[in-house]
């Protein structure tokens, strides 16, 4: 339906992520991946969606310049907001036990935003879904750890693996958000082109 749509235009997706480029498999769209390697640093005063916001621009601005006619490019960044502070991807094993331990027991905010840019402009959009999780206990922790080694995930999990099944009490949102792409929005965003 949407492939039909965007026959005229060629999807580039700029991320390493294995999920995100599921995302875009199962929703039946064409596209090339083109990676560049980013510093993922901030400003420090940017809070929330103005941290995704932010890393999801600056990574489409390395391709500034590089952009043919029909070309869209998808960026995206996505951050685990609890307490008032971001939770990015765990540096180490003792960092990633430290995130877990700090979101057990209560609820955060999971905040994905995805930039479209082309040669003429760039449109940013961006969700936010509430997860919350139960009590974790230490060994439940080190057993996600050693089994699923989430090293390359904002705030140390992912909600589709087992610490998902047996820590999630609560998800208000798009859950496919949490897996790191609002495809909701991303789908009615490319729809509406």
């Amino acid at each position: 339906m949407l492939k039909e749509k965007l026959k005229n235009y060629k999807l580039i997706l700029a991320s390493g992520s294995p999920r995100r480029q599921q995302f875009f498999k199962d929703l039946d769209l064409d596209f090339e991946i083109r990676l560049k390697e980013i510093e993922e640093i901030f400003p420090p005063e940017l809070k929330a969606e103005e941290i995704t916001n932010y890393l999801a621009l600056l990574k489409a601005k390395a391709f500034e310049g590089e952009l043919l006619d029909n070309e869209i490019l998808i960026t995206s960044d996505t951050i685990v907001w609890h307490k008032n502070c971001a939770l990015g991807k765990p540096k180490d094993h003792q960092d990633a036990f430290q995130i877990l331990k700090s979101l057990s027991n209560s609820t955060h905010e999971v905040i994905t935003s995805v930039c479209f840019k082309t040669n003429l402009s760039s449109n940013l959009i961006f969700e936010t879904t509430k997860v919350s999780f139960n009590a974790l206990s230490d060994e439940a922790i080190l057993y996600y750890l050693e089994n699923y080694k989430p090293y390359d995930k904002a705030g140390a999990y992912g909600i589709q693996e087992w610490i998902g099944f047996i820590g999630v009490s609560k998800i208000e949102g798009s859950y496919a958000n949490v897996m790191g792409m609002p495809t909701d929005k991303v789908y009615d965003y490319l729809n509406n082109l």
